[in-house]
């Protein structure tokens, strides 16, 4: 009796280990997923950020070479 007993006892301690286990594994998943999607959000901003960075530095340039050849062009039409 008292061997059955100590085996009920093991198993239950057994299942409920297993089933803290599991928790644990599925809570540690969701940790890394959420991190994970943390990183890639961060990566996509900065990516938005140099592309935008270049973007305005490209019109930047575009207006002023314009600028630049239009009055070149009046300059040489004019004299």
């Amino acid at each position: 009796m008292r061997m059955r007993q100590t085996s009920d006892q093991f198993e239950l301690a057994f299942e409920q280990e297993a089933a803290l286990e599991r928790r644990r594994r599925s809570q540690l998943r969701q940790r890394a997923a959420n991190r994970s999607r943390a990183r890639r959000m961060q990566r996509t901003e900065q990516r938005g950020t140099v592309a935008f960075g270049v973007l305005v530095v490209a019109l930047t340039l575009t207006a002023v070479a314009v600028t630049v050849v239009m009055f070149e062009t009046l300059a040489l039409l004019m004299g």
